[in-house]
């Protein structure tokens, strides 16, 4: 199996915890993005407001950007298996708890609040020790081979999850996308406890917290091309990633599609998005100027959301957003291989710490900063300028950083 798996170029499956991962992450990422769309229908439904919508996903994120430092911080010195165990826990107590609250008919819009900023907390912890984790499964040589097989379960996952919730909620009430991400858990856990890992001799903790910060600020003041990885990651992540969530209104008042537009633009960026992961999986053993390519793809993407914007037919549009979701995954898979491969073994869940900051954690000021200029610019003027300064700080970053071109 070994062998037929790295012939097909997927060498990152030759590993057994690895297999035992991605199954139990495939099942998981299903329920994910089923209690993902049941969140928002749940919230619209007590409210009747897309203020307390947006709310709902922000207090999601808040987490993230409040404690992700800390908590990269706290992956480089601690089982980051166990760890990973202990959140996939904390979820699966969220899901439960407010699938009880739906079918006792007692949930309330405070407590469907404060549960999402829970998870948020939840998760400001679980993304750094995951993404510092698949070294740790795959070795180096292996690792852009996970992190895009990774990238194209996350998006297949927006592709069925949304799509099983749709009927569920039609068919039997929110509660069971709650009930049935919560039982997808176990898979993850079960996948976690059969995994058969060195022993982790966690380093000594000669430092305060406060010192390891300040430690991995010295590394990036000394390492620019790490540096410039993370700003571009945030440059993306405010002025880029957000046309997503313009997809709603560029659907309905630019091409006049209605929900049926929307979800054809989604589900094309998901389709798009897998292309290029599995693309990024295929090649991972022969790309050999990673820099180069994920500068490519930023790039790219930055100029095929200024082709977006200006379309105002459906399936032009549906085109360009396919090629802008895979040019984005491309980028996103080199970008998070080459931080993982260039830290150093005791500073990769600081790094990544970090990088889940700049990455989740500013998402939120990104959607906000697109909806405030949308409002008074327009959509298209607003998606356009976003892919503006993202072609450009990819640009610059290439002739100002020659180094990344030769990675």
């Amino acid at each position: 199996m070994t062998e037929a798996v790295r012939r097909y170029g997927f060498g990152a499956l030759s590993h057994r915890n690895f297999r035992l991962f991605f199954v139990g992450q495939g099942i998981s990422l299903i329920g994910t993005w089923m209690q993902n769309v049941g969140e928002g229908w749940l919230i619209l439904t007590l409210t009747n407001s897309p203020f307390y919508v947006g709310l709902t996903a922000a207090l999601s994120s808040i987490g993230v950007l409040l404690f992700s430092l800390y908590a990269g911080i706290i992956a480089d010195r601690t089982d980051k298996r166990r760890f990973i165990i202990f959140m996939q826990i904390a979820f699966m107590l969220e899901a439960f708890t407010v699938a009880i609250l739906v079918w006792t008919q007692v949930v309330a819009v405070w407590q469907v609040l404060l549960l999402a900023t829970l998870l948020g907390l939840a998760s400001a912890f679980d993304i750094p020790m995951r993404q510092s984790f698949g070294v740790e499964m795959v070795g180096k040589d292996d690792l852009m081979n996970a992190i895009a097989l990774n990238s194209s379960l996350f998006n297949a996952g927006r592709l069925v999850g949304p799509a099983i919730a749709g009927l569920l909620i039609g068919a039997v009430g929110i509660a069971w996308c709650y009930f049935l991400n919560g039982l997808s858990y176990i898979a993850v856990i079960a996948g976690l406890l059969m995994m058969r890992l060195p022993k982790v001799t966690s380093p000594p903790k000669t430092t305060s917290a406060w010192m390891g910060f300040r430690e991995v600020l010295t590394y990036l003041r000394r390492e620019r091309r790490v540096r410039v990885l993370i700003i571009l990651t945030a440059v993306l992540s405010v002025f880029g990633f957000p046309y997503i969530a313009m997809m709603p209104v560029f659907a309905r008042d630019v091409l006049h599609g209605g929900a049926t537009g929307y979800g054809a633009l989604t589900s094309s960026i998901g389709i798009g998005a897998v292309v290029g992961a599995l693309a990024i999986a295929l090649r991972s053993g022969r790309i050999r100027k990673r820099g180069r390519l994920m500068l490519l793809g930023g790039t790219a993407f930055g100029v095929l959301l200024i082709l977006f914007s200006a379309s105002r037919v459906l399936p032009l549009s549906m085109v360009l957003v396919a090629l802008a979701g895979c040019a984005m995954i491309v980028n996103n898979s080199l970008m998070n291989t080459l931080l993982q491969t260039s830290a150093p073994d005791h500073l990769r869940g600081r790094i990544m710490g970090f990088y889940s900051f700049v990455f989740v954690g500013m998402a939120p000021f990104g959607a906000f900063l697109f909806g405030v200029v949308a409002e008074h610019a327009g959509v298209p003027t607003t998606i356009a300028a976003g892919g503006g300064i993202v072609a450009l700080a990819v640009i610059m970053a290439a002739w100002m950083v020659p180094e990344l071109r030769e990675t």
